[in-house]
């Protein structure tokens, strides 16, 4: 997917919402159990179909998949046929924040982009460019760099300051720019660091940048949108718990779908307010 039938699926949907598809085999329904031996596909498909009008991307996160070994491998390669066929217009990302020497990239590259249809990766930048620009030669596809997240951790390295004052994050996004373009190029900017984004959008200001932490994390979507938001929207706000796992019970779906529709709406009114300053 380009960058630009992106931006017009976000404004035909009116939404920028990313549903993480972090699917933890303990957190499942247990009635899904009972019903069929193919219970973590079931509950992403139900979870896909009762939101995918809602949102414009979906997020697996590889983590809860390896972790069940093969099984766990196919259910990921069947959840993304099952998005490709069912909801052509979606753009999948694998959360799997890849990163290593050049020709293992390759292979990590050749995974996700040759063998399995996503659109983007995550990819850690700290080996440098030739780690990271293997993903970048295929054509529409995307390298999403994290920049600076939001876990705790992330004040260890990435708020060091440089000889010349520059922050870590900083002087990977202004090295890391220099690879790509805004045309295959996202990066990760946790929402609980929203008010960092003023300082980023200084340094890349057309790029797409992929914000988990709203939700179940803390994260503040209007603050995110008050430092984020372009015309171009260049946002996709990623959720996961707050969502897929709204109930444990048979209505898992349904309170899927209605947590989604909150974000949606929220998203709805910040978009239409910046289109109102815009014109």
């Amino acid at each position: 997917m380009n960058k630009q039938e992106l931006i017009d699926n976000i404004r035909r949907k009116k939404s920028f919402l990313c549903v993480g598809l972090d699917t933890d085999i303990n957190k499942i329904p247990e009635h899904l159990f009972d019903e069929t031996d193919d219970a973590i596909f079931e509950f992403n498909k139900q979870i896909i179909d009762a939101t995918a009008d809602l949102c414009v991307a979906y997020k697996p996160n590889l983590a809860f998949y390896e972790s069940i070994g093969l099984e766990g491998w196919n259910v990921l390669d069947r959840t993304v046929e099952y998005i490709r066929t069912n909801y052509p217009d979606q753009y999948i990302i694998a959360d799997a924040k890849r990163g290593d020497i050049g020709n293992t990239s390759a292979m990590y590259a050749r995974t996700f982009f040759g063998n399995m249809d996503f659109d983007a990766v995550t990819v850690a930048p700290y080996m440098g460019e030739d780690s990271v620009s293997p993903f970048l030669t295929y054509e529409n596809k995307w390298v999403i760099l994290l920049a600076l997240t939001s876990n705790k951790g992330a004040f260890d390295f990435q708020f060091m300051e440089q000889e010349d004052g520059e922050r870590l994050f900083e002087k990977v996004l202004k090295v890391s720019k220099k690879w790509g373009n805004d045309e295959n190029m996202m990066y990760v900017v946790g929402a609980t660091k929203a008010e960092m984004l003023a300082d980023i959008r200084k340094i890349i200001p057309t790029h797409f940048l992929l914000v988990p932490g709203v939700g179940a994390q803390g994260g503040s979507l209007q603050e995110v949108a008050k430092y984020g938001l372009t015309d171009e929207c260049g946002l996709l706000v990623n959720s996961s718990r707050q969502i897929i796992y709204a109930s444990s019970e048979q209505d898992f779906a349904e309170k899927a779908r209605e947590e989604a529709l909150k974000v949606q709406q929220e998203m709805e009114v910040l978009l239409n307010n910046k289109h109102r300053k815009r014109g």
